[in-house]
């Protein structure tokens, strides 16, 4: 594939490859093993999760059944191996049902469709603004899946908030347990993509060109933890976030106006 990388900014991050151009709206990444990683796009496109090499080759590919691409905006994973997909996102608010969709590891299937569950939510203070419930980040702890809001409010922008649903599948109320304070400058302080490290020390939440690393937090209290904003050096439209090891992330934007497109690495423990 050839790589235009080279005459692009990319600030703190290290190009790994240019992702495939079939994936432009690429919104989600997670890892497992290897020299891969699951990628999925979000409203608009097709029900499928997709596995792209560090060179940037689409080298497998699943059909997601009994799911639909409502509006995936994260992918999640747990320690059994489960993949997650977060089909929540809502920039218009007409939303009536949010889900996460639960799926076996991709990494053992075979075949070409992988079977879902059904993880229905809805919030639990839904008599708040809707605007404020609008997300595209969460992550998975201890038979929990934490959803992190963009919260696009006017009067309480800069203020994500976090929710709390079981793993399981069902029907659930999203329970609000916390929020954490970004910054005030829209779209760099919105939320698009979120995850935790294997050892569940750090947090990581992305905005369009930053990125907060909560640590030494108690659960589920996250607020009162150490949270460090961190400059990426690029405005790209960053989308997706996920740890490769408790030290090293994996990220990549969208491509837009000749821009992005890309698949990132950086290094926690070199800031």
């Amino acid at each position: 594939m050839l790589s235009t990388v080279s005459c692009q900014n990319s600030g703190r991050l290290k190009v790994l490859a240019d992702m495939p151009s079939s994936l432009k709206e690429n919104s989600g990444l997670a890892y497992f093993s290897g020299n891969h990683i699951w990628a999925i796009e979000d409203s608009g496109n097709k029900d499928e999760i997709y596995a792209v090499d560090f060179k940037g080759d689409i080298i497998q590919e699943f059909e997601v059944k009994n799911a639909k691409n409502n509006d995936w905006e994260d992918l999640a994973t747990d320690k059994k191996g489960n993949l997650y997909i977060g089909d929540f996102g809502d920039n218009a608010l007409k939303r009536k049902k949010l889900i996460i969709y639960k799926l076996p590891n991709p990494e053992r299937e075979k075949g070409d469709k992988i079977d879902a569950e059904k993880i229905e939510f809805s919030y639990q203070d839904s008599d708040k603004n809707p605007v404020s419930h609008n997300a595209e980040a969460f992550f998975h702890w201890n038979n929990s899946l934490y959803i992190i809001t963009k919260n696009l409010e006017k009067e309480s922008f800069g203020t994500a908030y976090v929710y709390k649903v079981p793993d399981e599948k069902g029907a659930h109320k999203a329970q609000f347990i916390d929020e954490i304070i970004t910054c005030g400058e829209y779209p760099i302080c919105s939320i698009t993509a979120a995850d935790i490290s294997k050892d569940g020390s750090k947090i990581v939440l992305l905005g369009n060109g930053f990125l907060w690393v909560i640590t030494n937090f108690k659960w589920d209290d996250f607020s009162k933890g150490n949270i460090e904003r961190v400059d990426l050096g690029l405005r790209t439209q960053l989308e997706a976030v996920c740890f490769k090891n408790n030290s090293a992330l994996l990220l990549s934007d969208e491509r837009s106006h000749g821009l992005g497109g890309n698949l990132y690495e950086l290094n926690l423990s070199k800031l």
